[in-house]
């Protein structure tokens, strides 16, 4: 059930000309109420802005006296401008925890894949498996790289790409998921966040190799609890689920990619 809190940011820190990265006094969203990464809270951004903002969980750690919770985000529009100017020991009010994140195990060895803004929700996975799974992680160019240094701390192995070929492997991330499966597929699963069009090359990668895959889509959100029908998708069973109540984390064969 999610709760009202008010947040303070204990740090905020800029990562790149679009990227920020805040650090948050949660209350108790983690330890009493679960919250996780993969997951999101519903931002209340400036006195004016009738909508909320949905920003997904990096890191959710139980604390004392407080839980610590990082949030990455990209400036999109006011809303997202509004926050970004924020600083360090000022409030926010968030609704939490949201949706529901990934399913994996401390020792599951996973293979996490991720586009842009769709990197940050998977550094919690890293963190859980520390040392244990593989990131495959794709930027547009090097000037929009992010996290790369946290993820190559908790992840057994990085791999970078880059459209234009300035940062890595010069392609996308299924084509570099393709290679790295095709030496070994002996993973528990594939988790995949970013761009609807790169999750579903990344979800016929893996159903050819038959590893199972999740996916984090990314849809515009209004209520963030189910009650309207902005972040509705169709499933492959020609049912309609909410991103945000029913995900964002699918199993990637529930989804109908071809709508």
């Amino acid at each position: 059930m999610p709760v009202e809190q008010i947040c303070t940011i204990v740090s905020a820190d800029r990562l790149n000309e679009f990227a920020y990265s805040f650090t948050l006094e949660a209350g108790k969203l983690v330890e009493q109420q679960g919250l996780r990464a993969g997951q999101f809270l519903h931002i209340q951004c400036g006195e004016g802005l009738l909508l909320r903002r949905p920003i997904s969980v990096s890191l959710a750690q139980a604390d004392d006296p407080e839980d610590l919770v990082r949030i990455v985000f990209e400036v999109r529009g006011e809303g997202t401008r509004w926050l970004a100017g924020r600083r360090a020991g000022e409030k926010l009010n968030v609704l939490g925890p949201l949706g529901n994140g990934f399913a994996c195990g401390p020792k599951d060895r996973l293979l996490l894949v991720g586009g842009g803004i769709g990197v940050p929700p998977l550094l919690g996975q890293a963190a859980l498996t520390w040392g244990h799974s593989t990131a495959v992680l794709g930027f547009r160019c090097a000037e929009r790289a992010m996290l790369v240094e946290d993820f190559r701390e908790k992840c057994r192995e990085l791999h970078l790409c880059s459209d234009d070929g300035s940062l890595g492997f010069h392609g996308f991330v299924h084509q570099k998921l393709e290679q790295l499966l095709e030496k070994d597929a002996d993973y528990t699963a594939v988790l995949s966040c970013g761009p609807k069009p790169m999750l579903r090359s990344v979800a016929e990668t893996a159903e050819r190799f038959g590893v199972p895959c999740q996916v984090s889509l990314e849809e515009r959100m209004a209520c963030g609890v189910g009650a309207c029908l902005g972040c509705a998708v169709q499933m492959a069973d020609g049912t309609m689920k909410h991103v945000c109540k029913d995900g964002p984390v699918f199993d990637a064969r529930e989804v109908d990619w071809n709508v």
